[in-house]
């Protein structure tokens, strides 16, 4: 991890004007990275995990079922989205390319399986990663041919920096995804266009603010519209506490992904470090 200084935040709020110097104890590895809506709360209760299986069937880029019914969520990644029967759901571009890179990969092949987190999210599927009989890890390589984005949670962020540094090379090569339009790294400015989806987004912190113990990191002069990034007194407990000292990122230009909401402008709840890249 990186050595830093302490973050001099403004907050974003209505009486947020003032700056406000605090320590915070953030430790950010050589890249942070993704959001999680709270797809794992209330998990009901799930299969067994198991150790190993052989794929029955591919249900889209991310999803796959195993012969003995347990159908498993590739942790970590998110691949383009089929329908699955949700109505009024467009097919996101190269879905199904997607779904053939995961079939070429897994299809009928026996499966390790290993966790780094929590082992089932709330529709009962295992989370986990996937390697094949020959060590072929199966998030890695979809990573590496760009039909997949990292995508992590607060209780399961096993192995992101080595899925952010495969997709960095894929998005580098513009492989898959990363050659379309629709999976483009926002601008801040570009960000209020994409309120409800998944994003990544790109820009300098302009200043940056704890208040009541929330943080936040603004991209723009006008706290009460431009896009900025807030983490929760929670996660900053969970997360940051306790942790060495970082280089301050009020002017550092940084890579957030996340669900993107409109509060004040748009804004990513920051649950976990690695939603956060610092870059060159």
């Amino acid at each position: 991890m990186k050595s830093a200084a302490t973050l001099i935040f403004r907050h974003r709020g209505p009486r947020g004007r003032a700056r406000l110097p605090f320590g915070i104890a953030v430790a950010l590895a050589t890249s942070f990275a993704g959001m999680a809506m709270a797809e794992t709360r209330h998990a009901a209760p799930g299969p067994e995990p198991v150790l190993e299986g052989s794929t029955r069937a591919i249900v889209d880029g991310d999803t796959l079922v195993l012969e003995t019914g347990a159908e498993v969520r590739l942790v970590g990644i998110q691949a383009p989205k089929l329908p699955l029967g949700r109505r009024n759901f467009r097919t996101w571009p190269l879905a199904e390319e997607a779904k053939r890179t995961l079939a070429d990969l897994a299809a009928g092949k026996k499966l390790k399986l290993s966790y780094g987190g929590r082992k089932t999210d709330r529709h009962g599927r295992l989370l986990a990663h996937l390697h094949t009989a020959t060590g072929v890890w199966i998030q890695g390589a979809l990573l590496e041919a760009g039909m997949a984005r990292v995508y992590s949670f607060p209780d399961n962020r096993s192995r992101v920096e080595e899925m952010l540094a495969r997709e960095r090379t894929a998005r580098a090569a513009r492989r898959g995804i990363w050659s379309h339009p629709f999976y483009a790294i926002r601008t801040p400015d570009d960000a209020g266009r994409h309120i409800g989806t998944f994003q990544l987004v790109e820009g300098t912190v302009v200043s940056a603010a704890i208040v009541r113990g929330r943080g936040y990191l603004n991209f723009g002069k006008n706290w009460k519209t431009d896009f900025t990034v807030a983490i929760a007194p929670r996660a900053l407990r969970r997360f940051w506490r306790g942790l060495p000292p970082v280089t301050a990122l009020e002017g550092r230009r940084v890579r957030v992904r996340g669900w993107l909401k409109s509060y004040r402008g748009p804004l990513i709840d920051a649950t976990h470090p690695e939603q956060i890249e610092i870059l060159p």
